[in-house]
């Protein structure tokens, strides 16, 4: 039996009103935003192995060009055509981040970055996700309306409201049109807090008027223990909207790393005369930064994995119910059961893509992803995908709902799959460098699933606030996610190629000497980008393990098997100017560094457990307490940088909600009402703002400093000569920036409580 709507609960468009929807202009606008968005998302995932959610500048965009379209005469968009646009434009942001931290560790793994399997990866994960999401539809987002606050996708559906034409306006619900012409403040509100957001973003990360992540490193006693923040106005609005409980949890996840976790190892290992692995370099030499990435990480997937696996065993009553309503459609008895249903019609709010639909289009991806030769699939790959990505989507969308998207630890996710995957290969003799391109595969396939998999939840809560057809949008995020997933690959291999150098072999590896036998069997090619100009001859390709690190070099082979040039990539490459002095762009994908280090390191049986373990058992002890292990977990995954500004934004909206709180309770209201006003307050509506504004200004600072390098290290350079709110060129030269720093942060703070607080933004008459 379906599972039936709640009673009490009324979209924005009710659900027996006929307003336009799919049309051919949205599905178009939404689909180029979404390339669009997903091409500058793996940009920002290659260079900082983090993405920012693209559904609230879609959705903004989207109202923005149509009202201007409805000035010059043509026919202004409806509130459910907008919906549809960010929907199509959602999926390209997730998909471009799991191909991001996951595709270039081919490359240190010894193997071509070859467009077919990018495209491969891109396109069978992204609809993966969707398909597996769609049956948790009724279970996640209906049943558990209240519960699971989806903060970007109430936040995007806030952002929709307050951008409703007169038409949409018209035909929404009565409450909804009454609450906004007692407020006056939906769409003031939102789109100052957009234009706040964009300048501070703007000032901050493009022209560097001050440092982006002040922090402090502390000495004895507490000697590597450090707290910083990333002062980002998309990272304060989230706070402020998923609010205190979970955002002090995560917080408190951070201060066991950085403050704990991270100054015991340097306490303990202090004294140590060898490195102590799995880290390179002695302790005492190491930073915060370099203590983290050589052990906590692996402590933080550890606790990760563990949290996501007990989430998925506590939300397994929710599974079944989505499965069960999922099988009734499929059944054809899901408008017999369901008992909002009008005259034995399910209304248009409740349908979705039928159960038949989704499986057998599950079953067509994973027999696409098994025959293709690119992946090196097997069936216990496919099978080993079709498990964990069910579990991980399901995982990946309950989390989106408690703490959104810009929090959903999607890489502890992957990091786990890869982390399973490896081990059965282990367990079966599978240890050849062909199962590298197996594992890793399985684990790209699965981030993408997941990280789409929370995207569409997100939309689909939106759709749900709204009063969309779940349907309709199902089919829109569908065609977004395959058009975007098709850009990544050429953009993916197109940024590869721009920062590629070629190095004299001999500088690297002197007498490198092949057998002319073996030439042959290798694969071809020409020399790309300014070099190829001096140089046209066609090499042979030869990859070779580096005997210090263990990680495969590139080179290339003249006809007699001598080396000529040694292929310094641009994504994880280190040589970044060419022999005639041009200065190349290089990114350094940390995060698809760790996965190739975590494949190589099981099947090559150096991965530390017991590190991993550590994060297990926290994870347990955690959840020993009463305190829900996984928002906790990923505050230990995630740098301190990023959870501190969310646990700011949560702080403030503690104190707007204590401060609103006996005026509501004079007023009459439920606990239930008063925790509906405080997520539909003049607070959600200016952080959805921030979020939207600072998204757009990342994404767009992404481009400018792409294109215009020179300019971009002109204002680096005079930032850092003279600004005192930047960092110099030494640790002396302006002391007190980071100090400095802070000033900007606090008015955007304060902005945001005073809007909170209906001090700004708000005519107080109507209040």
């Amino acid at each position: 039996m379906a599972v039936a709507r709640k009673p009490d609960f009324r979209p924005y468009i009710p659900a027996d009103t006929t307003l336009r929807e799919f049309s051919i202009r949205a599905l178009v606008l939404g689909t180029i935003l979404g390339m669009v968005f997903g091409m500058s998302s793996l940009y920002l995932a290659l260079k900082v192995g983090l993405t920012v959610s693209a559904s609230i500048p879609v959705a903004v965009i989207s109202i923005t060009l149509f009202r201007l379209w409805g000035k010059m005469g043509g026919r202004d968009a409806t509130i459910l055509e907008h919906n549809l646009a960010q929907t199509a434009g959602s999926a390209g942001e997730s998909i471009a981040f799991g191909v991001g931290v996951t595709m270039p560790a081919i490359l240190i793994l010894g193997f071509d970055l070859e467009i077919y399997r990018v495209l491969l990866v891109a396109v069978l994960g992204g609809l993966l996700g969707i398909l597996m999401m769609i049956p948790l539809r009724r279970s996640l987002i209906v049943l558990q309306h209240g519960e699971l606050k989806y903060p970007e996708g109430t936040a995007c559906a806030e952002v929709l409201k307050s951008g409703a034409n007169a038409e949409s306006r018209a035909a929404a619900d009565i409450t909804h049109r009454q609450d906004k012409l007692a407020t006056g403040i939906s769409a003031k509100t939102i789109f100052a807090g957009f234009g706040i957001g964009l300048a501070y973003k703007t000032l901050n990360s493009l022209l560097r008027l001050w440092k982006d992540s002040p922090g402090i490193v502390f000495g004895a006693p507490l000697r590597n223990g450090s707290l910083s923040a990333e002062i980002s106005p998309e990272l304060l609005g989230v706070g402020y909207i998923i609010g205190p409980k979970i955002a002090g949890v995560m917080a408190a996840g951070g201060v066991l790393s950085y403050l704990v976790l991270i100054p015991m190892i340097r306490y303990f290992g202090e004294g140590l005369s060898e490195p102590l692995s799995p880290a390179v370099k002695l302790i005492r030499d190491m930073g915060p930064g370099e203590i983290r990435g050589g052990y906590i990480l692996y402590i933080g997937a550890g606790a990760v994995a563990a949290g996501g696996i007990i989430s998925l065993i506590r939300s397994l009553p929710t599974i079944w119910h989505g499965l069960k309503a999922g099988l009734a459609d499929l059944q054809g008895s899901a408008s017999k059961g369901n008992a909002n249903a009008i005259g034995g019609i399910q209304p248009r709010t409740d349908r979705d893509l039928s159960m038949r639909f989704v499986l057998i289009g599950v079953l067509v991806l994973i027999t696409a992803i098994t025959l293709a030769p690119q992946l090196n699939m097997n069936l216990v790959g496919a099978g080993l995908i079709v498990i964990l990505g069910f579990f991980f989507v399901t995982v990946s969308s309950r989390l989106t709902g408690e703490i959104g998207s810009s929090s959903n630890p999607v890489s502890g996710m992957m990091i786990a799959t890869l982390l399973l995957t490896c081990l059965v290969f282990l367990g079966l003799g599978w240890t050849g460098k062909p199962f590298y391109v197996t594992a890793l595969s399985v684990g790209a396939i699965v981030c993408i699933a997941c990280s789409n998999g929370g995207t569409t939840s997100q939309d689909l809560k939106t759709g749900y606030l709204i009063g969309s057809t779940p349907k309709l949008q199902q089919v829109a995020i569908l065609i977004g996610a395959f058009a975007s997933a098709v850009a990544l690959g050429p953009t993916l291999l197109a940024l590869n190629r721009y920062g590629t150098a070629y190095v004299d072999a001999a500088e690297v590896m002197p007498n490198l000497q092949v057998p002319v036998a073996e030439l042959a069997k290798l694969p071809h090619r020409h020399l790309t980008g300014p070099q190829a100009r001096t140089d046209t001859r066609e090499f042979a390709v030869w990859h070779q393990d580096d005997p210090g690190t263990g990680n495969a070099r590139e080179f290339l082979l003249d006809s007699q098997g001598k080396a000529v040039w040694y292929v310094d990539p641009g994504i994880n490459g280190t040589v970044k100017k060419l022999p005639d002095g041009t200065v190349v762009n290089k990114f350094d994908a940390p995060k698809a560094t760790l996965v190739s280090y975590i494949i190589k390191g099981i099947l090559d049986r150096r991965l530390p457990w017991g590190l991993v373990l550590f994060g297990v058992m926290l994870a347990v002890t955690l959840e020993l307490c009463g305190v829900g292990s996984l928002a906790f977990a990923v505050g230990v995954y995630l740098p301190i940088a990023t959870s501190l500004p969310i646990f700011i934004g949560g702080m403030i909206r503690w104190w707007a909600d204590r401060s609103d709180l006996r005026r509501l309770e004079a007023a009459g209201l439920t606990p239930e009402q008063i925790t509906a006003e405080g997520d539909k307050s003049p607070g959600v509506l200016m952080a959805s703002g921030y979020i939207a504004g600072g998204a757009i200004a990342g994404i767009l600072i992404a481009f400018v400093q792409g294109l215009f390098e020179k300019i971009d290290g002109d204002i680096s350079d005079w930032s850092k000569r003279v600004n005192p709110f930047f960092e110099g060129l030494d640790a002396t030269a302006h002391p007190f920036a980071d100090a400095l720093s802070l000033i900007p942060y606090a008015i955007l703070c304060a902005m945001l409580a005073m809007a909170a607080r209906r001090l700004i933004l708000t005519d107080r008459k109507t209040v």
